[in-house]
């Protein structure tokens, strides 16, 4: 409105993250053959991408839900699912919010296997993940 924005197109729609992140996902994660044509989601470390989540609710779950959608709408049950679930929330479940819901909450939805390793750090991503980011890039 203000005409500091250019273009319409600098942000995005939702359906173009998707299929990006669709794409990105399918060709960074190793297909597994052992699931398929069974109609059983692969479920294997091997090959298969982590998810770190920073905060909840469905702008938090958006991306999550490439897996699903690439099993159940595109048939493509070779690939894998998540590989490992980590989220930092300060929303606990007994809030009640969808931001507070429990990894194993995902299980039935078809974003994590029952045997995926799933971690919850109750507290401020502003305090915590600067913590974790740099445990994990060693400075």
């Amino acid at each position: 409105i203000s005409g500091d924005v250019k273009n319409v197109h600098t942000v995005r729609t939702g359906i173009e993250y998707m299929i990006a992140l669709a794409d990105w996902y399918t060709k960074n994660s190793k297909p597994l053959t052992s699931s398929a044509g069974t109609g059983r989601h692969a479920e294997s470390p091997d090959g298969s991408i982590g998810f770190f989540q920073i905060g909840g609710g469905i702008a938090g779950d958006f991306p999550i839900c490439v897996v699903p959608m690439l099993h159940q709408d595109l048939q493509r049950p070779e690939v894998p699912l998540w590989g490992y679930f980590c989220q930092i929330s300060d929303s606990t479940t007994s809030y009640g919010s969808y931001s507070g819901a429990v990894p194993n909450e995902k299980i039935t939805w078809g974003k994590l296997g029952i045997n995926t390793p799933k971690h919850i750090i109750e507290s401020d991503a502003s305090i915590v993940a600067p913590l974790v980011f740099a445990l994990i890039l060693g400075w």
